[in-house]
């Protein structure tokens, strides 16, 4: 018998009425401490240990495939190579679940930070060739913006705008944005500003069934959900992002909707419970059929 050297492919497929949506794991990323804020460091590792989770934290990185509207859209593109080798796993994901790159027609961002944007070119070259890119209009001119770019420090001006702008040059001519509502049928762009001033979530809708997906609303489950004030580093705006994830903790837990999350644990998808004066997550168990 052959002892497993490492995980199956990290695929996993569920249904929303007549939308198949598939999970799509591009890995991890292990980060430092420092930057969870509005929480004093110490509280923040127990909350992680009492979950069993690693300390430093380990964050989740999930893109998510969408067949819906006659589309085959791509809700982010992951890490890339450039990141961490932990990341970057997308594109032999996409290939164990059967899937070219070249057959995905739209590729939905919810912003472009380098772990969900730095899949889209490599080199200058588009790695999704036919692909129309659409992202909401406020996160493309932010990170077009001269201005901006020279208010940030070095690492953020070359990791985060100009990569930013190398990875989005490739589909200059076939670049779509949105304010919000339908993107095509069956999904609609839900605007979730703060983390970065065009993050966006999208609510998957097909006959009495929904399902959101909501971007970068939370980075480490154990910690934000519980406190839901805690904020990370690279929130462009930390008390507009607070807000914004208080606003859609409060829909999903009303509504009973169910999510997903670029940041949960793979394949990402949970429901929100109100818990006292908080809330706690129920993460969605495996299904077996479709």
């Amino acid at each position: 018998m052959t002892i497993p050297t490492q995980q199956v492919a990290a695929v996993y497929h569920r249904r929303v009425g007549d939308i198949t949506i598939t999970a799509i794991g591009d890995g991890h990323l292990d980060g430092s401490m420092a930057v969870i804020q509005n929480i004093p460091a110490e509280e923040a590792a127990q909350l992680l240990r009492d979950a069993f989770r690693p300390v430093p934290r380990r964050t989740a990185v999930n893109t998510f495939l969408i067949h819906a509207g006659g589309r085959t859209a791509l809700v982010d593109t992951g890490c890339g190579p450039a990141m961490a080798a932990t990341g970057g796993k997308l594109f032999d994901n996409l290939a164990a679940a059967g899937v070219d790159p070249g057959s995905i027609d739209t590729v939905l961002l919810t912003h472009m930070h380098p772990d969900h944007s730095n899949g889209l070119s490599r080199d200058g070259q588009a790695l999704f060739p036919n692909a129309e890119l659409v992202m909401h209009a406020a996160e493309l001119a932010h990170w077009h913006d001269d201005a901006a770019m020279a208010r940030a420090d070095e690492v953020g001006r070359q990791r985060n705008f100009q990569a930013a702008r190398d990875q989005a040059a490739p589909y200059r001519g076939r670049t779509r944005t949105f304010t919000g509502g339908e993107v095509f049928p069956g999904v609609t762009a839900m605007p979730f500003p703060g983390h970065t001033p065009g993050h966006s979530g999208y609510l998957l809708a097909s006959g009495r069934e929904t399902l959101l997906i909501w971007g970068d609303i939370i980075h480490v489950p154990e910690i934000q959900i519980p406190r839901p004030e805690v904020t990370m580093a690279f929130d462009v705006d930390p008390v507009q992002a607070a807000a914004t994830r208080r606003r859609v903790f409060d829909m999903v837990a009303t509504d009973g909707l169910a999510t997903a999350g670029m940041h949960m644990h793979f394949p990402g998808f949970l429901h929100l419970l109100r818990r006292g004066e908080g809330y706690a997550m129920l993460p969605e168990a495996f299904a077996t059929a479709l």
